[in-house]
């Protein structure tokens, strides 16, 4: 019998016992479809991660000076307290540290924090207010859609200006120009001279809610104690670069803080390698975790399989007799059942991955959470579903290759 023919009656047979193949390829189809989801998501989120979470928290080629990390998941308290402890970076910190850097980067300071602003009798409550210096935009990659950004004149002179975000100029000034109207951040007043390029969502946060005004601005007593920043942002155009001159950043403060050889900083040098880091040991815990609940569905898929063909033998006892005392072969009744098998586990796959696929799509468009189908996910979950039907089906095929076609004729 040809492959193509023992998986045509196979296909005829699952048409014809839909309620025992459905119940059959459960298993199969469950495993699949989590498999597809989970690594979808997974997918999604190392892609996000890479390309716009740590570029968006730390950016490309870029390191902070900061008292302490400001990505910090799991701290302990005694660690909280030693930070605590730590002096604050100042004004004269990031000038000296940015005079004293001899590779070519671009240096800015800002310090941020969640303050109401107000205009045109509406509020934007909780908006991230920030003062920074003029190159924090070039270092952000923030591109202005109207206006201008602030000048170094303007940020040295302390001039009231400010930058705002799209949902900012949206809220205050609905289906106007913002351009040149006045904004007040705590009670003092600032005037627009530029709107950022729509940024749109960070794990369903918006980057589009914030204000950016010059670091010695009237701002900075909202944001910090005069002379404080909450980081020194130095920009490479190369990860070279940016070791060279995070080599050179950290000299110079341990040279500020006369700080002696066997001593620890007492400040941190941070890069988007810590957020990958944590991101990356979460991946292997997902990585872990999830081939194991995968494959507990295939195991019990491949069961539920390979007792519905030992059924399907029993009940087909007089069929093979019938079929082997008129000439099938041994190998002919293995590939058929062997085939059904298959058929019946890689049927159940190919469902699972359109829903999985379905999942997904539905994931990235309801949940903050970014889902990617990897063509090799679809590829690995059929290639599994033939493989567990395979397994399943070797033990019932080989029982009913091996009948006695006159045994199985006098079976009622």
């Amino acid at each position: 019998m040809a492959f193509w023919d023992a998986v045509r009656l196979a296909l005829q047979t699952l048409r014809a016992q839909k309620l025992k193949s459905a119940f059959s390829l459960i298993g199969v189809f469950i495993g699949v479809s989590f498999l597809i989801g989970a690594w979808s998501i997974v997918n999604g989120i190392n892609q996000y991660m890479t390309d716009k979470f740590a570029g968006t928290i730390i950016g490309v080629n870029t390191f902070h000076v900061r008292r302490r990390p400001n990505f910090t998941p799991h701290v302990s308290d005694s660690t909280w307290r030693a930070w605590a402890r730590r002096p604050r970076i100042t004004f004269r910190d990031a000038e000296a540290v940015a005079a004293g850097i001899t590779v070519p980067v671009l240096t800015a300071w800002q310090s941020s924090d969640n303050v109401t602003v107000e205009a045109n009798g509406k509020q934007v409550r909780d908006a991230e207010v920030t003062g920074a210096t003029e190159r924090y935009f070039e270092i952000k990659n923030l591109a202005i859609a109207q206006g201008r950004p602030f000048s170094a004149q303007e940020a040295r002179g302390s001039v009231p200006v400010v930058v705002v975000g799209s949902e900012v100029a949206e809220k205050l000034y609905p289906g106007r120009d913002p351009l040149g109207k006045p904004l007040r951040i705590g009670g003092r007043p600032y005037r627009i001279i530029g709107v950022v390029e729509k940024q749109g969502k960070l794990f369903g946060f918006s980057l589009d809610r914030f204000v950016v005004a010059p670091a010695r601005s009237p701002v900075q007593d909202l944001v910090n104690p005069p002379g404080v920043v909450d980081a020194l942002i130095v920009k490479a155009g190369t990860v070279e670069l940016m070791r060279e001159a995070m080599a050179q950043a950290e000299g110079i403060m341990r040279s500020r803080r006369h700080l002696r050889p066997a001593q620890e900083n007492n400040f941190v040098l941070e890069t988007s390698e810590g957020v990958l880091e944590f991101w990356a040991g979460i991946q292997r815990i997902l990585f872990v975790i999830g081939p194991g609940l995968v494959l507990v569905s295939l195991v019990v898929g491949g069961i539920v399989i390979m007792n519905i063909m030992l059924m399907a033998v029993a009940e087909r006892t007089r069929e093979i007799g019938l079929r082997k005392s008129l000439g099938a072969r041994r190998r002919d009744i293995l590939r058929q059942f062997l085939a059904e098998a298959t058929t019946l586990a890689t049927v159940g796959a190919a469902l699972g991955v359109a829903t999985g696929v379905a999942l997904s799509v539905l994931i990235n468009l309801a949940t903050p959470l970014p889902a990617t189908v990897s063509p090799a996910s679809i590829g690995l979950g059929v290639l599994i579903g033939g493989g567990v039907g395979i397994v399943a089906g070797v033990y019932p095929a080989s029982r009913a290759a091996r009948l006695d076609p006159i045994e199985a004729l006098r079976q009622e």
